[in-house]
């Protein structure tokens, strides 16, 4: 069945929850409303010092491990959970995690500067945030990467629910955040031109995932698809940081030059405890 003629269901938002907030300071009350489902997104501008996100880039494109990946074309440091067994993720993540934390390590990361507020605002509320683990094995601290794609989306339409579900993760920690929120969190630290942040009012749910065949991979959706859709489409330049529900479909127009970004993903498993991966 053609993906166009499919009708998405799911969760749409209502006009006060589906938009962006806007700063020019670091305000982490905010990403906390992102995790408790409470606000959509929200985007900090020009917060990550010029020196750090110079920095940053430059141990980026000289790592030794940096790699190039196919299907959604990137490159990268760091190891994706998506569409794979919790062991392999979690070999790989150890294969790389002193790459991953070189350039994160950079002076003034925004990486440290960001999880170290989000935990303090996250300390107020009796809770704390860490990487996920699994028998005493953790996944990447971040995934660094710059698109390369062509086209319309540097990065196609997906939403980051569907990915939590695979059964070859089960007893992996993350899947408990689907009883939650999940945030997707970025921070630019070059950019060129284009690549802005697109994203749909539709939460889709497992009807429409079956429907399209995408119930473990969230992947792709398309803008044929999501065309009755109201969307928003965010400008992203460098040195912003933003945050956002991941189980909105989302995707990155087309870009020219590099768009380079430090990532993880984040969310409640319990009352007391934020997990994050990649």
């Amino acid at each position: 069945m053609q993906q166009s003629k499919v009708r998405l269901s799911g969760r749409q938002a209502d006009p006060e929850f589906f938009r962006f907030e806007e700063r020019s300071e670091l305000d982490y009350g905010l990403v906390l409303d992102v995790l408790h489902g409470r606000r959509l997104g929200v985007i900090f501008r020009d917060v990550i010092p010029p020196a750090a996100r110079k920095e940053l880039t430059e141990r980026f494109w000289a790592s030794p491990a940096r790699q190039h990946r196919e299907g959604e074309p990137s490159h990268y440091v760091g190891a994706y959970h998506w569409n794979k067994s919790a062991d392999t993720y979690l070999r790989e993540a150890a294969e790389v995690a002193d790459h991953v934390q070189e350039v994160i390590d950079a002076p003034g990361s925004p990486w440290h500067t960001f999880r170290r507020g989000v935990n303090e605002a996250l300390r107020q509320e009796g809770a704390s945030l860490r990487v996920a683990e699994m028998d005493g094995r953790s996944a990447s601290a971040a995934l660094i990467r710059a698109w390369d794609k062509e086209g319309d989306f540097s990065l196609d339409p997906h939403e980051d629910e569907a990915q939590c579900k695979d059964a070859r993760q089960a007893g992996f920690e993350i899947q408990r955040v689907l009883e939650h929120d999940i945030c997707a969190v970025n921070m630019c630290t070059e950019h060129t031109a284009g690549g802005r942040l697109v994203i749909w009012n539709i939460r889709p749910d497992d009807a429409t995932r079956h429907a399209l065949g995408i119930e473990l991979t969230g992947l792709p959706y398309t803008a044929e698809a999501l065309a009755d859709f109201e969307e928003l489409r965010l400008d992203i330049r460098e040195g912003d940081v933003y945050a956002f529900n991941g189980a909105f479909v989302h995707a990155v127009d087309a870009n020219t030059g590099n768009r380079t970004t430090v990532s993880f993903i984040m969310g409640f498993t319990d009352a007391h405890t934020v997990v994050s991966w990649t």
